[in-house]
This record gives C-alpha cells, structure tokens and sequence, in this order.
C-alpha cells in the first residue's frame, strides 16, 4: 500500500452579488504519480486581487500561476517545505512587480495569497500575505491557522479596539500586506499536522465577511469537499455578496495500512 496520503479537493470562485468582476482567482496543482507526490506534492492557491478594472483580475492570476511555477522548479533538495513555499511567493512578488512596471499603468494593483502545500505524509504547510485565510477543521473544531495582515487585526491585537468597536470602524478591507507591493511582503508559514478526516479551507474575505467561523465548521464537517464549497458561496452570496467569493476545502483522507504494515 501506498503511503501517499488521499486528498479530496473542490474550489469555486464567484463574482458575488455587488461587484461587477471577479478579482479572485484560485488554482491547484496535484500529483499524477507516486514519484510526483514525493517530490511535489499538492500545492492550492487563492488569491484576492486589487486594482479595479482588469488590474486585480490579472495580479490575482499571474501571482498565483507563478506561484506554481516557481515551486514545481525548486530543486530536489530543497526539502524545508515551508522554505520553499515561502521562496516561491517571495519570487512571485518579484515577478508581478516587473509586470506592474512593464504595464506603465498608475493604476494600483496587488493580491493578497493564501496558498497551502503537502507532500506524501500528514504534514502541510499554510503560507499567507494579507487576509485572505487558512482554517484547519478537525474533530468537530474549527481553527483559524493564519494571521490576518490587516489593520483591523493589528488594531485588535494591540488591544487598541475591542470587536465590536472594530466592526463599527468598517476599515476590514486595509490590507497591510500585499503581494505587488512597493514594499516587500512578510510570508508568515505555519505547520498544520493532518489526521484521518481533517480538512484544509482556504478563502478569500468576501466569505468571512459573511459567514462566521462556526458556519464554516458546521458545513464543511458534514459535506463533502464540493457540496460544502458550493453551500459557503451560496451562503455569503445569500447574505449579500458584497464582495468576490472563493472557498478551497480539502479533506485529508490517508490511505488505509495494509496487513503487513498493521502488524509491525
């Protein structure tokens, strides 16, 4: 038997019900081989543009395609996944700011990414820029495992307001980080250890902004990865859609040991 570990995966991004154009953008890159999955693994992507017009459309796409690319060609022995993870967003920043540069455009343009790898065991990596999240759900809990780059969850954290306070400020769409920006972007990595029916949700904030974290939990640890992301868009778009909506939810499902690995 195998041990490559199952994952089931599903992602839908929507345009929601307010905004004209969808600036998300989401992708995934999965094994198609033993030989891929050890040296690759799975790698998921979303991103949540910024720039009006076409601007976010193309800083959400060409970020998280590159990405992609610069992890595919990291080299064999780079094996610190989380390292190399955040190497590939690093570079994908370089990347989209020559683009930006290239275009001539005084239009801002920038993305927020959430990107989230694994190779063939129960570990993956979570890598965030902005606020855009990554939740583990697991044993009927929900967790948040990223840290919101915004100015509403350092006002928060530094004790400045309190949440009801925060909510009445109506300033959650201030991202403090970015990726396209003029200043480099911190990546914050985080280690998740998965078990047998865990799940991964990664998302954009068009979702959080109107489904709440306990919401998120209930739906996704009763359906399957694609009727879960389909219920969270119809929910939020239901609930106004005031914002572009994108849901990825994996379910981690590692194959069963055989007789022989049993015994040992």
């Amino acid at each position: 038997m195998s041990s490559i570990g199952k994952i089931r995966s599903a992602y839908l991004t929507d345009r929601g019900r307010i905004r004209d154009h969808n600036e998300d953008f989401v992708i995934g890159h999965e094994p198609q081989s033993a030989e891929q999955a050890a040296q690759d693994g799975w790698l998921y992507v979303v991103a949540d543009g910024v720039g009006g017009a076409d601007a976010g459309e193309v800083a959400s796409s060409y970020a998280s395609e590159k990405v992609i690319h610069h992890f595919l060609q990291s080299t064999e022995n780079e094996t610190d996944l989380g390292e190399r993870l955040k190497k590939s967003i690093e570079l994908a920043h370089v990347d989209l700011c020559r683009l930006i540069d290239e275009r001539q455009d005084d239009r801002r343009m920038g993305t927020t990414i959430v990107a989230t790898a694994m190779l063939d065991n129960n570990m993956a990596v979570i890598a965030n820029v902005g606020d855009s999240r990554g939740y583990l759900v697991s044993g009927g809990k929900i967790y948040q495992v990223t840290k919101d780059h915004s100015l509403i969850a350092k006002l928060l954290e530094e004790g400045i307001v309190t949440a009801e306070e925060a909510e009445a400020l109506n300033i959650g769409n201030i991202i403090l980080q970015s990726i396209g920006s003029e200043q480099d972007p911190v990546v914050d990595i985080y280690g998740v250890s998965l078990s047998k029916e865990d799940h991964l949700v990664l998302c954009s904030d068009g979702l959080t902004n109107h489904v709440k974290d306990e919401e998120i939990n209930e739906i996704v640890s009763n359906q399957t990865p694609g009727d879960a992301t389909q219920q969270l868009v119809d929910l939020a778009n239901a609930r106004g859609g005031h914002d572009n909506i994108t849901v990825l939810v994996l379910a981690y499902d590692p194959p069963a040991a055989s007789a022989d690995e049993a015994g040992e």
